[in-house]
């Protein structure tokens, strides 16, 4: 046995210091983790430019920039809410099919495939936004378009 008694030291910690007037407040986009990885290629595909200006502000200011990167952090939060907004008013059913297998089967993403590539294909057909893997092999068949996944515990074609 341990002579001394452990100490915890947890608190809530919040800074009230407002933001400066010349950052525009943005609400938070509020959802959790699948959700978000469901969307994730969807909100690069249209958001790329707020990131791209994003991340050269954060690397100009050598990782550092809170406050000085906060406008663009702001603008790449609201395009993300926008997509998730476009997503949910045009293919809510299928978004909410696959982000619930996603939340079902520990975010792995070969688990969800069928229910994935409704997905894609709803959200392409009513928004034009296509999922694209970076850096993807061109001679080879990117890994969202195989008819069969290796390690799913799902048949090929069974919807779950």
């Amino acid at each position: 046995m341990a002579a001394r008694q452990p100490r915890f030291n947890q608190a809530l910690l919040l800074d009230t210091t407002p933001l400066p007037s010349s950052v525009p407040p943005v609400a938070e986009i509020g959802a959790s983790s699948a959700p978000l990885l469901s969307a994730a290629y969807f909100i690069g595909a249209r958001c790329r430019p707020f990131n791209d200006d994003y991340m050269q502000c954060k690397t100009e200011a050598h990782g550092r920039g809170e406050f000085e990167c906060m406008l663009e952090g702001r603008k790449v939060t609201r395009c993300a809410a926008s997509v998730l907004e476009d997503i949910n008013k045009n293919c809510l059913e299928e978004f909410r099919r696959h982000w619930n297998c996603l939340e079902n089967n520990n975010q792995q993403l070969w688990q969800c495939r069928t229910h994935e590539w409704k997905l894609n294909g709803c959200v392409y057909d009513k928004l034009k936004l296509e999922k694209k893997i970076p850096d993807a092999p061109t001679n080879e068949t990117p890994v969202h378009l195989r008819k069969r996944q290796i390690y799913s515990h799902n048949e090929p074609g069974v919807i779950t």
